[in-house]
């Protein structure tokens, strides 16, 4: 299991998304309608506790279960997506939310191999790294996103209007899932969607930042080091931020590297406060 997916997928639940996981590899036009489908098969279920908790209920027949989800399913999504979907239901999950949990990730995963297919990882990684960015500057739709009173469907069309015909579509269909925010903010949603996509690839994302633009030379010395520290291939997403005094400051998942002026700065001051 790979640390982008969600924290809780683990044990049963775990051995199941990887089954749901080789499902979407397996097919064989997976891509941007794939994974928007399971994201709207997510929708449903998110919607309907009752049928969620019968799709997930061990006591039920596995076949019972993948029948039922292809007469609630059947017309509304391609084979392919069905097949994605009857295989989730027909695996086990340790709780009813984890079924949803899984096929979220499947979404993401089915849109990432489209674009992989494309030749348009790269530029993917690229552009939800610039949508994160965009919305930590932006205050008033940062406030927009983070607004509970606000249905998830508005926030996906409010993010889907800004970056029309600016970003790819793979990017759009997955900032627009993450402004759902369904089990945590949209900053960290998209955060573990750019994870997963990194993950996929075999490598880490870091996010740097730096007072000043960071020369070629450095820029490599720093990947290798941290390639080095986390074994494995480490892309760095780097980002200008006058407030760091000196050093470098850098993020990767939930670890925090913090070598700048201003943390010991402030370290120094709290020490002698007392």
């Amino acid at each position: 299991m790979s640390a982008s997916t969600p924290g809780h997928l683990r044990g049963v639940s775990g051995s199941s998304l990887d089954a749901v996981l080789s499902a979407v590899d397996a097919s064989s036009d997976a891509g941007d309608e794939l994974g928007t489908q399971l994201f709207g098969v997510v929708a449903t279920l998110d919607s309907s506790p009752a049928l969620r908790r019968v799709l997930t209920d061990p006591s039920t027949e596995d076949e019972a279960k993948r029948d039922l989800a292809t007469s609630v399913f059947g017309k509304a999504v391609s084979a392919s997506t069905l097949e994605v979907v009857r295989t989730a239901v027909g695996s086990r999950w340790s709780a009813g939310r984890d079924l949803t949990d899984g096929l979220e990730t499947a979404g993401v995963v089915a849109i990432l191999k489209g674009a992989a297919d494309a030749g348009e990882v790269e530029a993917l990684e690229d552009e939800l790294f610039s949508v994160a960015g965009l919305v930590t500057s932006n205050a008033d739709l940062r406030s927009a996103l983070s607004d509970t009173t606000v249905p998830g469907a508005g926030k996906a069309d409010l993010v889907g209007s800004i970056l029309d015909g600016k970003a790819k579509t793979a990017t759009v269909a997955i900032v627009r899932q993450a402004a759902h925010a369904r089990s945590a903010s949209f900053e960290r949603t998209l955060q573990r969607f750019a994870d997963l996509v990194a993950a996929r690839r075999g490598r880490l994302l870091a996010e740097v930042r730096t007072a000043s633009e960071l020369g070629q030379t450095e820029h490599d010395r720093l990947a290798a080091a941290l390639t080095a520290r986390y074994g494995r291939e480490v892309h760095l997403n780097v980002v200008l931020d006058p407030s760091v005094i000196g050093g470098l400051a850098v993020s990767i998942s939930d670890d925090v590297i913090d070598g700048t002026m201003s943390s010991r700065l402030e370290a120094a001051r709290r020490q002698l406060a007392g």
